[in-house]
């Protein structure tokens, strides 16, 4: 067992197969996330030619999900303090089922639009919920693994989507590729009935016992279940607080601002643009038929899940600030490369693979990054007593960032031209870099209650990982 003497906390390290299930499970919650996302990008030409729409309707279709995900993400605080972690994600799954079996029988594009900001409450409330639900149950030395996990999910999830596209454009049914996300949402409900509450959130209920027995089952000794009931216990002396603590607290404004930065930043990094449109950037590109461009995105899928395993692989060896910086850099050199490209145009297969080889090199950069380094970074910066809210405020604005830049992308590649917009991500890539080493913490191996406590001390924000 690992001693932190200058804190004198015990850090387990030992998580037993039914610990590893619950995590494993509650990162599922990305697999749904992630099939939403990339089916949208081979239904959507298809949905186009059926009902004859315009880029500003292809647009709203794309981005009527982040709509409904800023809404859900900005309920799913009271949700979850409310009705707890397990439910939440429970009725995020429900909302998934109902969602996805709408997408694929809507009658007409607003039916669709209704339906997608359906399945968009649904992705904001499972995107608060499962990464706060992992960062609550998880050991310190694998936390960062755990909510990693749920990126790696989303990375299945579009992966998924992309082969489902394949084989479905054959039959040129859209109808199909969005509903039958209600199969793998069905499943993901009845494992969410298995696991059990968040032993933070029961310890907040006054139900200790319960909380207690749960961790039990998780950690193999009981002396780690001794030490994380009396660290978590303290904190939870401290009374649960949102927009009081927001008014009268300059150190939890700091916090939740932080947060929003970093998910405004991840939006901005233009991986969504990618992601709704990566067709429509392939025949940019100079691929011809639409089976070649869902081809080609299926290879963008592919990196994204093999890159997802680097983060799993070394966040909690290296840290969290070193992979943001090297991430930052590839995707900047990634979007800089691709303008280059599309600047110089690609009239034979040799530019355009090399056109493709820069977009999964943006791509992989991401996925060992911002992808899942943002929703870690997210959930730990929060102190206990003002963590749902704090949590809450970032994924809302995560998801409003999304919207903007799906239902803008296609109106810049109209206004500045493709090798401007490209570039432009490029810097903003650049400037990600630049606030990740002025304001990004080192929360490797840290407790969520020491990065608390710093935080509420007044110390700096990147100096909340320090232990004293």
């Amino acid at each position: 067992m690992n001693i932190i003497t200058s804190s004198t906390v015990v850090v387990p390290e030992r998580i037993s197969r039914y610990g590893l299930f619950i995590c494993l499970m509650a990162a599922l919650a990305g697999l749904l996330f992630g099939l939403d996302i990339g089916v949208i990008s081979g239904a959507l030409p298809f949905i186009a030619k059926q009902f004859a729409l315009n880029d500003h309707v292809q647009e709203w279709i794309v981005s009527s999900m982040m709509v409904g995900a800023a809404i859900g993400a900005l309920g799913a605080g009271w949700l979850s303090w409310s009705l707890g972690r397990r439910r939440t994600l429970a009725l995020s799954a429900f909302m998934f089922i109902v969602g996805a079996l709408w997408s694929g029988f809507a009658l007409n594009p607003k039916q669709l639009i209704a339906a997608r900001l359906l399945l968009g409450l649904a992705v904001g409330v499972a995107s608060f919920s499962a990464p706060l639900y992992l960062s609550e149950i998880a050991p310190r030395r694998m936390r960062g693994a755990m909510i990693s996990a749920y990126q790696l999910m989303i990375t299945v999830g579009i992966l998924s989507a992309f082969l489902s596209n394949i084989g479905l454009s054959y039959v040129a049914d859209w109808r199909w590729m969005l509903g039958v996300i209600a199969i793998p949402a069905a499943l993901f409900l009845l494992g969410v009935l298995a696991l059990p509450d968040s032993p933070r959130w029961l310890l907040q209920r006054n139900r200790a016992d319960e909380a207690e027995a749960i961790l039990q089952r998780i950690y193999d000794d009981s002396n780690d279940v001794a030490a994380e009931m009396r660290e978590v216990m303290t904190q939870n002396a401290q009374p649960k607080q949102g927009w009081g603590l927001l008014r009268k607290n300059s150190n939890f404004r700091r916090s939740v601002m932080l947060g929003v930065v970093l998910q405004t930043f991840q939006q901005l990094t233009g991986i969504n643009v990618v992601m709704y449109y990566a067709p429509r950037i392939f025949a940019l590109a100079g691929f011809s038929t639409h089976e070649q461009e869902l081809w080609a995105t299926v290879i963008v899928g592919l990196v994204n899940v093999i890159a997802t395993f680097g983060a799993i692989a070394l966040v909690d060896r290296w840290g969290r600030k070193p992979i943001l910086y090297a991430g930052c850099a590839v995707m900047a050199l990634g979007m800089t490369a691709l303008a280059l490209f599309l600047s110089a145009g690609m009239t034979d297969v040799t530019s355009r693979l090399w056109a493709v080889g820069t977009l999964l090199l943006f791509i992989a950069g991401f996925a060992m990054s911002a992808g899942p380094l943002v929703w870690i970074l997210c959930s730990e910066i929060q102190p206990q007593q003002g963590r749902d809210f704090g949590i809450a405020v970032s994924t809302l604005v995560n998801w409003t960032a999304n919207m903007i830049v799906a239902a803008t992308f296609l109106s810049l590649l109209s206004w500045f031209g493709q090798v401007d917009t490209f570039l432009f991500y490029a810097f903003l890539n650049v400037a990600f870099g630049v606030v990740v080493f002025f304001y990004v913490p080192e929360t490797r191996g840290v407790s969520l209650e020491r990065i608390g406590k710093n935080l509420m001390a007044g110390k700096r924000l990147r100096d909340l990982g320090e232990l004293d």
